[in-house]
């Protein structure tokens, strides 16, 4: 039992204020302000579509129109 109770100690104090610390951490790291527009650049993720962004549906082997005709056809 003096390993479990020493174990407890430790977890109860010092390991208690390291886990607070990291959390204070990356909390800061996560809202630092010059980190702003990385964090909408990644919200923005599910939003952007990409791939029909960038094609202009206009070359014939193009796999992008191959799934734009597709989209079309299934409505």
């Amino acid at each position: 039992m003096e390993t479990y109770s020493t174990l407890r100690e430790f977890a109860d104090s010092w390991f208690l204020i390291a886990m607070f610390a990291f959390f204070l951490g990356a909390s800061i790291f996560a809202f630092w302000p010059s980190l702003r527009s990385d964090r909408e650049n990644a919200a923005g993720i599910p939003l952007r579509d990409d791939e029909t962004a960038l094609c202009h549906k206009n070359c014939a082997t193009c796999s992008c129109k191959i799934s734009f005709e597709l989209e079309q056809k299934n409505g």
